[in-house]
């Protein structure tokens, strides 16, 4: 079975995706400060305003798990929420936001990118790319620098129920433009899925998704 609005399909680790409690357990700095238990993680990034803290709230059916703002750049620092005490949801700085400052850009950079390639407990990276707008160079840029690091995405696509008038084509269309410009980056087209966290569209095929990558990787870790 193929999960609607998506190109997953649901194997044999997918398993209980319910979330019946998640809880935010701290604000960390600095990567060396995350969390050091041996649960495994999903980091949710992002452009500024792209959605992050509107997914995580919709995934945890939390209306406040993740604080969001009308104002790019509110998340400063890598946030960690334990699902089911069992697993977390990471929400990490956006990028891009054109009112910080280079420097400030470049300790985002170097911060973020160290959790990335050091952080032994991250299952997968929730991309999430703004699907009511035409594809980013930035979203692009990112996707390429996480896949020549060998680091396991998939590309959630936010905001689709609706589309910005002068910016682009109907969510369908940028999706489908922006798959035919990644296909370049990647052999293998890496997981998607549609969402809006106003709707709730894709919030349980992502959690499936989840699920199934979870178990896979406990079995792996085993």
């Amino acid at each position: 079975m193929v999960i609607p609005g998506s190109n997953i399909v649901v194997g044999p680790y997918a398993g209980d995706a319910r979330v019946k409690e998640a809880e935010f357990v701290g604000s960390s700095a600095r990567a060396r400060d995350c969390p050091k238990d041996d649960r495994p993680e999903f980091a949710v990034l992002g452009r500024s305003n792209v959605g992050k803290s509107s997914l995580i709230n919709a995934l945890t059916r939390r209306k406040e798990a993740a604080l969001t703002s009308k104002k790019p750049g509110k998340t400063q620092t890598i946030n960690h929420f334990l699902v089911n005490k069992s697993w977390y949801l990471v929400d990490l700085p956006g990028y891009g936001f054109a009112a910080v400052s280079q420097s400030a850009r470049m300790d985002w950079s170097s911060f973020t990118k160290g959790y990335f390639l050091n952080r032994d407990t991250l299952v997968g990276v929730l991309l999430l790319i703004d699907a009511s707008i035409p594809p980013q160079k930035i979203d692009l840029d990112c996707a390429n620098w996480l896949g020549r690091n060998n680091i396991p995405l998939t590309f959630v696509f936010t905001k689709c129920d609706k589309a910005k008038k002068g910016k682009g084509g109907r969510p369908d269309e940028n999706i489908k433009e922006f798959q035919e410009t990644i296909s370049g980056l990647y052999p293998e087209p890496p997981p998607w899925i549609m969402t809006s966290s106003v709707t709730g569209l894709g919030r349980d095929g992502l959690l499936l998704h989840m699920s199934q990558l979870r178990n896979y990787w406990d079995n792996e870790a085993a």
